[in-house]
């Protein structure tokens, strides 16, 4: 099998897979890494949702293959690391928020909205009702007020 090396939340992995594995499979049955949730497989639910070199990104749409050894994936696991603290603001404002009822989604709606307010203030501009409405993570649960108030609070404090 071809060895594939790239970063998972800031140390350098190396895994022996087919070209063809989706790195959602990487993560969670190679590597151990349970954040990025299987939901549909096909780039839809966005459960999986994870960043690739700072971007949103589903891995259950990426064959590992296309991936580089400089390439950084950042997990929920690895999200505090990227603000030096225990939680990220927005893991934080989810908390405050009370977001979660049965939690499955929550990984991947924290990171997609930690990459949809970072692309906002790289704009130099707040986040809008507009921008909220562009996320696209299934909710299961139907939160997703509590998952608007918790992007609002969580871009305040980023």
């Amino acid at each position: 099998m071809p060895e594939r090396t790239f970063r998972v939340n800031g140390e350098q992995v190396t895994v022996n897979v087919p070209d063809d594995v989706r790195l959602l499979w990487v993560l969670r049955d190679v590597l151990g890494i349970t954040g990025p949730k299987y939901g549909c497989g096909i780039n839809v639910c966005k459960a999986c949702t994870s960043h690739l070199n700072g971007k949103e990104v589903n891995p259950c749409a990426i064959p590992v293959k296309d991936l580089q050894p400089a390439d950084e994936v950042t997990t929920i696991e690895g999200l505090p690391a990227t603000v030096g603290r225990e939680l990220h603001p927005m893991q934080q404002a989810w908390l405050d928020h009370d977001v979660v009822q049965c939690g499955y989604c929550q990984p991947g709606q924290i990171m997609a909205a930690v990459a949809l307010v970072r692309r906002v203030a790289a704009q130099g501009r707040a986040i809008t009702d507009d921008d909220l409405d562009g996320l696209r993570n299934i909710c299961r649960c139907g939160t997703y007020f509590r998952i608007r108030e918790a992007v609002k609070a969580g871009a305040a404090n980023m």
